[in-house]
């Protein structure tokens, strides 16, 4: 059973990097175009509109699995500002603050840091690419005069 489990792991990752960046890119999408019915802050403001671009790009990205754990880690670092400067003042626990979301995808974003995109990425298309370029550099030996 743990080894069946443990073959399925990339794909397990992938679909969950797949569902967090689709709804950390539709809430930036919401926060930015006021798509879904939200409203819009106004350009450059601080700190809503700069959150709204990292939710947006930051999501795609995550969703596409391209640059996954530079994504992630600004992701998450934006969702830890969020919640420690807007929601924890208003009360201690996340319940209470309203701040579930923003704790959840912080600690998403920051477990993606960690694994990667798993199966799906485009940043496994890429590395696969890399590394078959260094393996058939490594291949050739130097002829010695």
């Amino acid at each position: 059973m743990t080894g069946r489990l443990n073959s399925a792991q990339p794909y397990a990752i992938g679909l969950f990097r797949i569902v967090v960046g689709l709804l950390f890119a539709c809430h930036g999408a919401n926060s930015l175009f006021g798509a879904f019915g939200g409203e819009t802050p106004d350009t450059g403001a601080w700190p809503a509109w700069y959150a709204a671009v990292i939710e947006l790009v930051g999501g795609s990205l995550v969703l596409l699995g391209l640059g996954t754990r530079a994504a992630a880690f600004i992701s998450s670092g934006a969702m830890a500002y969020a919640y420690f400067k807007v929601h924890q003042p208003q009360a201690l626990w996340p319940i209470e603050n309203s701040g579930e979301g923003a704790a959840m995808y912080c600690w998403a974003m920051f477990l993606l840091i960690f694994t990667g995109s798993g199966a799906f990425g485009l940043d496994r298309l890429f590395t696969k690419r890399s590394t078959a370029q260094s393996n058939s550099a490594t291949d050739q030996t130097p002829v010695a005069a």
